[in-house]
C-alpha cells in the first residue's frame, strides 16, 4: 500500500489533481464575484443609510472602491487575496479573515459532530436493513430514511426545538454556550455539549438518511457477490462477513457522499444556524448577505470553495485504503 502511495504514477495523479483543485478554485472566485456583484442592491444604502445624499453615497462608494469598474474590482481582489488579504467588512468594520475565522470553530465542531453521528449511524443501519432485508427492521429504517428526507432540515430543527428543548426542556433552545453564566473546566464542556446536542442531531437525521439508504442499496449488491458465498461456506461469522468482508467493498459510494456533504456543510448550514441562533458560519452568511456586504460574502465563498475541493481531493486519495485494487486505475 505504502509502495503504492509512492508511485510515480501515483504521484502524477496527486499532482493533477492538485491543478485541477486551484483552477476549480480560481474559477469560482470569479464566478461568485460576478454574480454577487450583479445581484440587485447597493451596499452604499446599508452602509450610508436611505437618507444620505448623492454626494455623500459617492463618497462611500470611492471610499470602498465600489467605483470602480466591476474588472477592476476583480482584479484588485484576486491580487488581494494571493497575498493574503480577504479585504475589510463593509458591515463589522473589520479584517474580513477576522470576522470569518471568529466563527470557523463553532462551524467545525458543528459538523463534525453532525458527520460523526451521521457516517456511524448511517453505515450502521444500512448494515443491519439489509441483513434484514423485507423484514420489519428493515422497512422501519427505511420509513425512518424516507422521512429524514422528506423534511427540510429547519423543520426537523422546530420539531426538535420544540420537543426537547421547549416541552421537555432537556437541551438549551439556542446559542453555543449559556450567556449568563460564568462557566469554567467541565462545566463548560457540558454546557457547550448541551448547546451543540439539537442543532448537531438536526444536521445528522438528513446525513444519515441519505448514508443509510446509500449503504443499505451498496451492501445488497455485495452481499449477492460469489466471495461473500464462500466466505460463509468457510464458517466464517456472520459478523465478520458483514464488516469484513461486504461493508469493505460497498464503502466507496458511501465516502464519496461523506465526503462531499462534509465539504458542502463547510457553509454553515445556514438554516439550521439560523433556527438554533448557532454563531458559525450559515448565520455569518446569512447576516452578510442581508447587509449586502461584498467582501466577507467573497470570503466565505472563497472558504466553502476550498472546502469542497479540499475535501474532494482528499475523498479520490482515500479510495486506495478502502480498495487497494483501484491501484490498477491509477497506474494505468
Amino acid at each position: 500500500m505504502i509502495k503504492h502511495f509512492l508511485s510515480r504514477s501515483y504521484s502524477r495523479l496527486l499532482f493533477r489533481r492538485i491543478v485541477q483543485s486551484i483552477v476549480l478554485i480560481l474559477l469560482l472566485i470569479v464566478i461568485n464575484f460576478f454574480l454577487i456583484h450583479l445581484a440587485p442592491g447597493d451596499p452604499v444604502y446599508y452602509l450610508a443609510g436611505q437618507s444620505g445624499d448623492e454626494q455623500y453615497y459617492e463618497l462611500i462608494r470611492a471610499k470602498f472602491g465600489l467605483d470602480q469598474p466591476l474588472t477592476t474590482q476583480l482584479w484588485v481582489y484576486l491580487s488581494s487575496v494571493l497575498r493574503g488579504d480577504l479585504g475589510y467588512s463593509l458591515s463589522y468594520q473589520q479584517p474580513v479573515a477576522s470576522v470569518i475565522f471568529s466563527r470557523v470553530p463553532a462551524t467545525l465542531l458543528l459538523i463534525l459532530s453532525a458527520i460523526l453521528l451521521a457516517s456511524v449511524g448511517g453505515v450502521l443501519l444500512g448494515v443491519e436493513a439489509a441483513r434484514r432485508e423485507n423484514s420489519f427492521y428493515d422497512r422501519l429504517f427505511n420509513t425512518f430514511a424516507l422521512l429524514g428526507h422528506s423534511f427540510p432540515s429547519f423543520s426537523i430543527g422546530h420539531l426538535l426545538l420544540l420537543f426537547f428543548a421547549l416541552y421537555l426542556g432537556l437541551f438549551p433552545a439556542q446559542g453555543m454556550i449559556s450567556a449568563n453564566q460564568d462557566l469554567s473546566g467541565m462545566s463548560y464542556w457540558l454546557d457547550l455539549l448541551a448547546h451543540l446536542a439539537l442543532p448537531a442531531l438536526t444536521l445528522a437525521i438528513v446525513q444519515i438518511a441519505q448514508i443509510m439508504r446509500l449503504t443499505r442499496a451498496e451492501m445488497l449488491n455485495v452481499l449477492g457477490e460469489n466471495f461473500i458465498t464462500t466466505a460463509r461456506a468457510k464458517g466464517v461469522s456472520e459478523r465478520k462477513v458483514l464488516y469484513g468482508h461486504a461493508l469493505r467493498n460497498a464503502l466507496l459510494p458511501v465516502v464519496t457522499i461523506i465526503g462531499s456533504d462534509l465539504g458542502m456543510l463547510l457553509s454553515g448550514a445556514v438554516l439550521t444556524e439560523t433556527v438554533f441562533a448557532y454563531p458559525g458560519l450559515g448565520r455569518l452568511t446569512l447576516e452578510v448577505l442581508a447587509a449586502r456586504d461584498y467582501p466577507v460574502l467573497m470570503g466565505l465563498f472563497l472558504l466553502i470553495s476550498i472546502g469542497v475541493a479540499v475535501m474532494n481531493f482528499l475523498t479520490d486519495i482515500t479510495y486506495p485504503l478502502i480498495d487497494p485494487r483501484i491501484k490498477y486505475v491509477v497506474d494505468s
